[in-house]
């Protein structure tokens, strides 16, 4: 039995590395340097190739590298036998809270503004908004979406969460279904997604979802780039709809140098870095389901293929 990594975007060398020390006497590969694709029984994933996994006929588990495991569902045609899981961390709960933080704040205090000022060498004070007059809206309220609510909530921003199910958090008005959808839109200052990728949640984010936001409403994704139709936030920003948007995910990365979100003025852009998987604390529970699968139990944090999480 072997562990075998294939990445595309992520160095696989370090978690191998991190990997080795804990597990000495397991052979862990790196794909394609492959001793026998019969022995590999546990893949450890990162956007591979579409249908990579058929060539190993043994296969029992894949393990995301990160919270994502749209890159597996989406791309591979796996067994119903074949288990999966993915990364689920308090440091990627907390990474994510403190970007969200920083654009959040960075938005209400002018600042991108100030920095096109300072390049112009303007001396010209603007008005600003402060959290006491903000309702922030959140996407998703699963494991990380529900902690970074609960943050913003404790610093005394109005806060809401729409989830697919209904679900009750202190200090949060939490909305549920299509209609509970729309009610929390009608009254969000700034909308955060931090939904899954899923079949439900796949361009879910379109003109007529962006035109129930009031006018003047702030946008961050900092979930998955294929819940929002990126043709439709241009179009709602060029009418005026929408203040900004702050995009740290996209329908396909790295993002195209000829990609409009480049040059346009209302559009903010990060590197898919809001919640980076530390490879110390993952490695962890990468060793666990490892030695899980070995003993035949079930993999921790696995993933439902009819949900998509």
């Amino acid at each position: 039995m072997s562990i075998l990594l294939i990445c595309n975007h992520k160095d696989p060398a370090p978690w191998a590395e991190a990997l080795q020390k804990q597990l000495p006497s397991e052979r862990i590969e790196i794909y394609p340097e492959i001793e026998d694709a019969s022995s590999v029984e546990f893949i450890l994933s990162w956007k591979a190739e579409a249908g990579i996994f058929d060539q190993f006929p043994n296969l029992r588990a894949v393990q995301s590298l990160g919270a994502s495991v749209s890159h597996i569902l989406d791309h591979q045609d796996l067994a119903p036998q074949i288990q999966i899981a993915r990364i689920v961390d308090e440091r990627l709960s907390q990474d994510m809270w403190e970007y969200v933080l920083a654009v959040v704040m960075a938005h209400l205090k002018r600042l991108d503004r100030y920095q096109e000022l300072e390049k112009e060498k303007k001396w010209h004070p603007l008005p600003y908004k402060s959290i006491r007059d903000i309702h922030i809206s959140f996407l998703g309220l699963g494991k990380i979406g529900a902690f970074v609510a609960d943050k913003f909530s404790h610093l005394g921003f109005k806060v809401s969460g729409w989830s697919r199910t209904k679900k009750e958090l202190e200090g949060i008005k939490t909305f549920e279904g299509e209609k509970g959808l729309i009610q929390m839109l009608e009254r969000s200052d700034i909308l955060v997604n931090l939904l899954p990728h899923t079949a439900e949640t796949q361009a879910l984010i379109n003109e007529a979802f962006l035109e129930r936001l009031p006018k003047g409403a702030y946008l961050i994704n900092a979930g998955r780039g294929e819940t929002l139709v990126e043709e439709d936030l241009l179009k709602v920003l060029d009418k005026g709809l929408l203040s900004a948007a702050y995009l740290d995910v996209f329908q396909q990365e790295p993002l195209a140098i000829d990609h409009p979100f480049w040059q346009h003025p209302k559009i903010r852009i990060s590197p898919h870095i809001a919640s980076i998987t530390n490879i110390e604390s993952a490695s962890q529970q990468i060793v666990q389901n490892y030695r899980r699968l070995k003993s035949g139990e079930a993999l921790l944090h696995s993933v439902s293929p009819q949900n998509g999480y």
